[in-house]
């Protein structure tokens, strides 16, 4: 993985529910060598890890820069990572963030607080952002050249678009 995946990971805590195994399971969708192997009490503790996130994330989209980085610096000192040089032959060489033998929680809390904190570091406050769909308000980076995303997904983008479309073409 690369620092931008561990951003990624940090969102998709940040936006899910994580009231049981099965909702970590789904924000670990595309790691399952975590999400296979995590348990009850890795929830717990990356529910904890979501709100610290959030709470970061909060002051990003105020424009609160020393509030977010009091916050993920919180983060990363309860979650260090530990980074390890990780392969499987000649090219397959990517970097971890935590022992191998650490439990999934322990693994995605230093991933989450090491990519948010290098997201942080390489993108302006005003790149933060809550989603703009009525009764989504998940959390984005804008990465776009133009800067000018409001929506946390496609999915979102078009149901405001389909929605306002519809309202225009009405009677």
């Amino acid at each position: 993985m690369d620092n931008a995946d561990y951003l990624d990971v940090a969102l998709r805590l940040a936006n899910a529910d994580l009231l049981d195994l099965p909702g970590l399971q789904a924000a670990l969708h595309d790691e399952p060598w975590w999400s296979s192997r995590a348990t009850s009490a890795d929830v717990e503790t990356l529910r904890t890890v979501a709100t610290t996130i959030r709470t970061t994330l909060d002051a990003a989209v105020r424009g609160d820069g020393d509030a977010a980085l009091t916050s993920v610096n919180g983060l990363l000192a309860e979650h260090p990572p530990r980074p390890r040089v990780s392969g499987h032959g000649a090219g397959g060489w990517h970097i971890h963030v935590a022992d191998p033998d650490a439990s999934p929680a322990t693994e995605v809390a230093a991933a989450s607080a090491w990519g948010l904190a290098q997201a942080l570091v390489r993108h302006p406050l005003s790149r933060w952002g809550h989603c703009a769909a009525e009764g989504c308000g998940n959390y984005y980076l804008d990465s776009s050249t133009n800067q000018a995303k409001r929506f946390c997904s496609p999915r979102c983008a078009n149901r405001v678009h389909v929605a306002a479309f519809r309202s225009r073409h009405r009677g």
